[in-house]
């Protein structure tokens, strides 16, 4: 493989496992019958658990990647060419996140359904990045340790205060607008508080950025997030009790009796360490090119599970309807099926833009002279 020096491929490593992990999970979710789903059942119970890293490790690994190519050049604020790119990308990823939601036969009779409006994952990542853009353009003329702060500041609040703002509705403003801020209305996720995991891996870019010359950066970097990890799945608790005690105050109640913001972020951590400490043994090609890949991956499998622009997945056809052995070997099939697609539109996707630019170019000619 030809070395990046840029490219961190650990990083794509994960991208490639958390996809992998995302594509199951729906899958299980969606087609598994609700009898089987008993949490005293181990298998379920692990499978459950595991399940529930996936988005914060998905979110934390966006902000990361992101923020680590945003800061790499010596070009700063507006000037900086990352600054359009990810703009853009954002952008892009807000549009085909309302796509995949639209029902073409609804629009056809001049209807849009409420499910259109819905947030998911590429809304949120696609705010994400737009969000952490504005707060490098806030920071551009200050010293890097402002913009980490903040960026820590964030995860800090957002978790810590979800219990408060996760009760409201936000019924003052348009359902399209308030879906980003409450699940109310059926968003599958919100900007708040899955913000806070993408700060968080922008906070982490940074002190890989600052520390990326320092001979055991890897060693320092696996230790730290194995401990602090550690510490947030079985101290975080215990922490936000003792200060409730010691305060007499209760407002932290609500985030040690469901803490589990903070202890997914320790299990992302850990998950870091784990990749970090196999990086020199993952390098395999088809992996790597997975975790490059993960939103061609994404766009194939919402249209073939849960039939975007027709309706007509297999969530239409099997929702909780399978047993264990066909849902485990159905989430096998669509896990291989959904990846080899996208590598494959990734091989060709040259000659596929090409196609559709000379597409295009004909409809607007034909247009053109109906309209004369």
């Amino acid at each position: 493989m030809k070395e990046n020096k840029y490219r961190l491929y650990f990083i794509d490593a994960m991208r490639a496992w958390a996809i992998l992990m995302m594509l199951q999970g729906h899958f299980i979710d969606g087609l598994l019958d609700f009898e089987y789903r008993d949490k005293t059942i181990p298998a379920y119970a692990i499978w459950s658990y595991f399940r529930g890293m996936t988005a914060p490790v998905f979110f934390t690994v966006s902000g990361f990647i992101f923020t680590y190519l945003l800061i790499r050049g010596d070009k700063k604020g507006f000037k900086n060419p990352r600054v359009k790119k990810g703009i853009k990308r954002g952008l892009q990823l807000l549009l085909i996140g309302y796509l995949l939601r639209m029902n073409l036969f609804s629009v056809l009779f001049g209807e849009i359904f409420d499910s259109f409006f819905y947030v998911d994952v590429l809304h949120c990542i696609g705010f994400s990045i737009l969000g952490i853009i504005g707060l490098y353009i806030l920071t551009s003329k200050t010293k890097p340790v402002v913009f980490s702060s903040i960026l820590l500041a964030i995860t800090i609040v957002l978790f810590i205060f979800e219990p408060t703002y996760e009760k409201l509705t936000h019924d003052y403003i348009p359902k399209a607008l308030a879906n980003y801020l409450t699940k109310a209305n059926g968003s599958v996720f919100t900007i708040i508080p899955w913000f806070g995991y993408a700060t968080f891996g922008a906070f982490m870019a940074m002190l890989f950025t600052k520390y990326k010359a320092y001979k055991k950066l890897y060693t320092s970097a696996i230790l730290i997030c194995s401990v602090v990890g550690l510490f947030l799945i079985f101290g975080s608790s215990p922490l936000f009790t003792l200060i409730s005690d010691f305060t007499g105050s209760n407002f932290l109640e609500p985030v040690y009796t469901n803490n589990y913001l903070f202890i997914r972020l320790g299990d992302v951590l850990l998950i870091f360490s784990i990749f970090m400490i196999l990086r020199s043994y993952i390098t395999n090609k088809v992996v790597l090119k997975i975790g490059q890949n993960t939103l061609a991956i994404y766009v194939i499998h919402f249209i073939i599970l849960y039939g975007s622009f027709t309706g007509l997945g297999f969530y239409h056809f099997f929702k909780y309807s399978l047993n264990p052995i066909q849902v485990i070997i159905g989430a096998i099939l669509f896990m291989v099926a959904s990846t080899y697609l996208a590598l494959l539109y990734d091989k060709h996707e040259l000659k596929i833009k090409s196609k559709i630019e000379k597409l295009k170019s004909a409809t607007l000619k034909l247009f053109r002279l109906a309209k004369n």
